[in-house]
């Protein structure tokens, strides 16, 4: 799959992975959120400042701030973890709100997209 994904097709993988999640696409934070997760597959070093680097560059993309951003993003994570596939969560944190855990970070949760593509394209 590493042929290198075209950058159409791997937003359309990205995209799915978050309606799988529960993400619906009607939130800023869902478009905010896909922005983080590609960002953070191609340079993993974004996702280790989430605050210095990654919000502060999709505010600049989406014409805001670094503070509507984390909100947003927030925001479409906890959608997603009440309304998302409970088998995807378990799958990809071993862990979902049915077992009583908190629900990921921000950073968490992008991290663990980002790396879940980066694999999936590597394999």
């Amino acid at each position: 799959m590493r042929e290198r994904m075209s950058s159409i097709d791997l937003e359309r993988y990205v995209t799915q992975i978050m309606l799988d999640m529960g993400i619906p696409a009607h939130l800023k934070g869902y478009h905010y959120l896909r922005e983080a997760i590609l960002i953070s597959e191609r340079d993993m070093n974004t996702v280790t400042s989430v605050t210095k680097l990654l919000y502060p560059s999709i505010a600049k993309r989406y014409h805001t701030t670094d503070q509507k951003v984390e909100r947003a993003i927030r925001n479409a994570i906890e959608v997603s973890w009440r309304r998302g596939n409970t088998h995807t969560f378990e799958e990809l944190f071993g862990y979902s709100a049915n077992s009583g855990r908190q629900r990921p970070t921000n950073s968490e949760y992008i991290c663990r997209l980002a790396d879940k593509i980066r694999l999936d394209m590597a394999g």
